[in-house]
């Protein structure tokens, strides 16, 4: 997919999901643009593949925690298949759209609008080959309101899978992608001898995200306990097995599937309920919040990217005087050695046939000229770490490129301008972002009264 054609599908998708970023794709154009003139992107590449432009919400935990019920609540429908028992051993990743369909792995691995988007190199990784990733993910498109603006990701049931060792690998990589992680507990085995390798794993994995506050723990099915009315010492239970894994922050959620509960009309299940109906509601609040965050974030990010251009220019402009001096003092050499070896030739010979070998000579300095100048290069750029100075450095020193101005077209003034002036846009899109969740609070008010 070319840099065009994704601007394109981002704002098709966009402008039925986002409305309010779709301009944002026109200001990571010209970012791309300007980048590209600068030599850090090639024609292939754009920034907008190195973020999400839908936040990523994990739904992990054990194929007897209730993460299945709690999507198909959440989204309106039944979409995944629950049980007591692991019935899928796939990562299935939930989108919006009209049309609804169930598609293999391959075509989140090919479509850059994901943040799975050559996820089979992980995967790679792993197993050796990427020809398996249809054994680990699956694509479901939703037509669920709940469901625009952002992807679920339903974890596979981790006991059951045969593959566990590659899952969990698999989920580690997907917890690093996430916006927001919930973490299910089973209510049902409040023990700490409950948590098996596998929420041992998760619990490392989420203890170390750089935001402890994009991780949740959610206690499911807690409507077991409506008989012994022992809520508070069942998640006790489970926040005492969390602190020894070093997890000591973070706020457990008691929830349930109220059409799945067998609940008696008493005080203690009404107490649940109104805990369930509480906690439930700061749930959605939270899933709901990281879209917003993930818009600002987006928005945010030209900002970022323009310092981090202006950096790579001064690194560059840096390589590329160093590589001028050089050649400068190579071609001094060469220009010596022409003069000195046509002063020598001409102490024998004359007129056109002094001019013949003059040009002659002149020719074969200037192919080694161009040679050294392509072995430098090569020389000087494997040892440029960074990948955007080294597009930018081998981009101006091609062969055909005037290298003694080349340090002066990397600092243009016209590109830092053109950089500024994308920051002072992006901060004006931050205020039209305000503007509008603003406005949408006040409605949700308004509705609500």
């Amino acid at each position: 997919m070319t840099p065009k054609e994704r601007y394109l599908k981002l704002k098709e998708h966009l402008s039925e999901e986002n409305p309010v970023l779709v301009e944002v794709i026109d200001e990571y154009e010209k970012l791309d643009e300007t980048a590209r003139a600068l030599g850090f992107l090639t024609k292939n590449q754009t920034f907008t593949e190195s973020i999400s432009w839908w936040p990523l919400i994990s739904v992990l935990g054990t194929f007897s925690a209730g993460k299945s019920s709690f999507i198909n609540e959440f989204l309106g429908k039944k979409v995944q298949q629950s049980g007591n028992q692991a019935v899928d051993e796939k990562f299935t990743v939930l989108c919006y759209s009209k049309n609804e369909a169930t598609l293999p792995g391959v075509a989140l691995d090919a479509d850059p609008r994901f943040p799975f988007y050559n996820i089979s190199k992980e995967i790679e990784k792993i197993e050796g080959s990427h020809s398996n990733i249809n054994r680990y993910l699956q694509l479901k498109t939703v037509n669920s309101q709940n469901l625009k603006g952002k992807i679920l990701i339903d974890s596979p049931g981790f006991d059951a899978d045969t593959q566990r060792d590659a899952t969990l690998k698999i989920t580690s990589h997907i917890i690093d992608l996430s916006d927001l992680i919930l973490i299910f507990f089973d209510a049902r085995h409040p023990e700490p001898g409950a948590m098996r390798d596998t929420l041992n794993h998760l619990v490392e994995v989420a203890r170390s995200h750089t935001d402890s506050d994009k991780v949740l723990y959610i206690l499911n099915q807690v409507d077991t306990c409506s008989k012994e009315d022992n809520l508070e010492d069942i998640i006790g239970s489970w926040q005492r097995a969390l602190s020894q894994k070093g997890v000591v922050s973070g706020t457990f959620y008691a929830i349930y599937n109220e059409n799945a509960a067998k609940a008696e009309g008493g005080a203690v299940d009404e107490r649940l309920k109104r805990k369930k109906d509480e906690d439930l509601a700061k749930i959605y609040e939270k899933i709901e919040k990281v879209v917003v965050d993930r818009a600002y974030r987006i928005v945010k990010n030209i900002e970022t990217r323009v310092k981090e251009l202006k950096e790579y220019i001064s690194l560059a402009r840096a390589e590329l005087a160093k590589f001028r001096k050089r050649m400068l003092f190579i071609d001094a050499i060469l220009l010596l050695a022409f003069g000195v070896a046509l002063y020598y030739i001409s102490s024998f010979v004359e007129g056109d046939i002094l001019f013949a070998a003059a040009f002659a000579l002149f020719l074969a300095l200037a192919a080694l000229h161009f040679k050294i100048k392509a072995v430098l290069s090569d020389m000087m750029a494997q040892k440029i770490s960074n990948p955007y100075v080294k597009n930018s450095f081998a981009k101006f020193t091609r062969w055909y490129v005037n290298y003694i101005s080349a340090p002066l077209k990397v600092g243009r003034k016209k590109y830092l301008l053109k950089l500024d002036e994308l920051v002072n846009r992006s901060k004006s899109f931050i205020q039209r972002l305000n503007d509008q969740f603003l406005e949408n609070r006040k409605s949700e008010a308004y509705s609500q009264e």
